[in-house]
This record gives structure tokens, sequence and C-alpha cells, in this order.
């Protein structure tokens, strides 16, 4: 690769061109997309920045390259839509432009695209004095007036979450200890790590909900810390049980004490599951839906009150012998 212009050529040629909305790619100034009438169009973006976000010397490229999509697809998935467009832009240290290992990068990017059907239109790239810097914008859309907010919960509601719990903290915690990746093997440690690199949005379960949830979104900063999210928007308190919230097996692994694997579990953050509020009544059809979908589903507590718009919502945990204020702690970037 000699040139920055011979890098981005690269990613054009690889870049999936055959959405029927598109009516230009990369190679302007701007793509072009047609609307739709009745729908909406969601827009989200992430950062990654190495040494913050991720480490090299346990982050194979094509782990990076997946998951660099695979967050921005897990916000389309907590407003129930559907992705359709991808921007990208890298910050490059000149010593990676010339590295070949980063078709590894796109292999998993493409990938990922690939299964969602979603088209890369733009971007951009520019040097990095040392540090890997890698801007994700996926944009989607979902029918008008449909999108699933966080402000919907109502009191009442029963709590749910997809998946299980833990894991990629756990296998960021592996993985910092020194162990590796390794695509051959299937172990407990194995399954933590890839759910850290190789997180799965929950795309299919999302997009077919409907009317079945109130509120919703992904579970990026930790169970404890996005319920609190979805209480403030809501202006509502909320009770979890601690028997029901769904632990991953893997997290014995480096919290063998019960009561430490739910700490790291609601806590952990990066598990791009899904959280959702919805009336009881629903129950049997969220579930016969997540079967469908091949996925876990776990109600897991409930909101229990409507609070006053300035006051700071309060998430309580019930266990056999007690209720108890449960304290939020979660992924904060400045706080550190």
């Amino acid at each position: 690769m000699s040139s920055e212009f011979s890098f981005i050529q690269q990613i054009r040629q690889r870049a999936l061109q055959a959405s029927p909305n598109l009516s230009l790619g990369i190679g302007d100034d701007t793509a072009i997309w047609r609307e739709q009438a009745g729908r909406e169009r969601l827009i989200t973006t992430d950062l990654l920045i190495e040494n913050v976000h991720f480490k090299l010397d346990y982050t194979p490229l094509a782990c990076l390259g997946h998951k660099a999509l695979a967050v921005s697809l897990s916000d389309i998935a907590a407003m129930g839509g559907k992705p359709e467009f991808a921007l990208l832009s890298l910050g490059l240290p000149k010593s990676q432009l010339a590295n070949p290992a980063w078709q590894d990068f796109f292999d998993g990017y493409f990938a990922l695209a690939r299964k969602h059907g979603v088209t890369l239109i733009g971007g951009d790239t520019s040097s990095s004095p040392d540090t890997l810097v890698v801007d994700s914008i996926v944009i989607g859309s979902c029918a008008s007036g449909k999108a699933i907010r966080r402000s919907g919960a109502q009191v009442g509601d029963a709590i749910y979450v997809t998946g299980e719990l833990g894991a990629a903290a756990t296998g960021l915690e592996l993985l910092l200890r020194g162990e590796k990746y390794d695509a051959t093997t299937n172990d407990l440690r194995q399954a933590a790590i890839r759910a850290h690199l190789l997180p799965e949005p929950r795309l299919a379960f999302a997009q077919r909900l409907n009317s079945l949830a109130g509120a919703m979104m992904d579970v990026s900063d930790g169970l404890a810390q996005d319920l609190a999210h979805i209480c403030e928007e809501s202006d509502v308190d909320a009770i979890i049980d601690f028997d029901a919230v769904p632990i991953a097996d893997c997290v014995r692994l480096v919290r063998p004490v019960k009561e430490e694997a739910f700490s790291l579990g609601i806590s952990g953050g990066e598990d791009y599951e899904l959280l959702l509020t919805t009336n009881p009544a629903n129950e049997a059809a969220l579930q016969n839906l997540a079967t469908k979908c091949q996925l876990r589903l776990t109600r897991i507590g409930e909101i229990i009150v409507r609070r006053l718009p300035q006051a700071k919502p309060q998430l309580f945990l019930r266990t056999a012998d007690s209720v108890d204020l449960l304290t939020v702690k979660g992924y904060d970037h400045f706080c550190r």
C-alpha cells in the first residue's frame, strides 16, 4: 500500500454497492441515498481509540474490524431499527498504512456488513501521531414513530435482558492477564474472549419486536448504569432480582464468589445485549420471539414507581432476605 489514496481505493473495491436505496456510494464528495416515505432515519456514531477501548497487542485486526461495526449496529438494534449504510473514518499511524495485515481489519468489517446487509458509503482517513483511531457511523431506519426509545418505561412494566452478562468484561480481564484469542478453541476462556472481541448485535430480535417493547437500549456500559439511563429518561425507578440476572458461566473464571460475579456482570459493560421493558402481558409473545431468534431472554425485575423528573433515579436489588438500594457502577470515559 503506497499511499492514502491506494488505501482508500482498496476499501472502495470491497464496499458493497447493491443497496436499492443508494444512488451514489464511495467516489464523490458525498454519498447519495433515496429517502423512503413512512420511514425515519436512525444515525449513530462510535469512537474506538487505541489504548482506551482496545490494545493491539491482544486485539487481532479482524476482530477490531468486526467490533468497530458491531458496536454501532447494536445502537441501531437498540432502537428497533434496520441498519442500511455505514461510514468509517480511520486515524492511522504512518507505520500502519503499509501494514498488509490491514486487510484483516476489512475482512472482519465487511463480513459483518454483508451479514446484515450494510453498505459502506464513505468515510475519511488521516495520519495519526502514534495511536489508531476508528470512527464508525451507521445509518439505519425504522417505520415513522416506531423507534423504541429509552423514555417509554411505565410503572408495572417487567424488565428483560437478552443473553447473558459479564462475559465481555471477563474476556477483557483474561486478555489483560496475557491470554490470547484462539479461533480454534471452544472453552469458557475463549467464549469470554470472543464475547469481548466479537460482540454480536441483536438485530434480528430487535427488528421483530414491533410494539412489544416500551423502552429499550443496549447494554454497553453495564446493566446497572444502562438501566439507570432508562429510568432517568422515563422518570421511574426500578428493582432487579439478584437470583434472576443471567450471569455468564465464564465469569466464575475471574470471580468465583457469587456476589462478586454478580457485581462484574451488572457493571462490566460491553455485553451489547438488549435491555427492555414491557407490559408483563407481553411475556409469552416476547419469549416466543426470543425462541425463534435462538436467543435467551430473562425477566430480571420491574419498574416500580414514578418519580419527579428532577429526582435522581433509584435502583433497588432484591435478594431472598432484603431489598436494598443498588449502587450504580458502570463504565465512564471521564472517571477512570
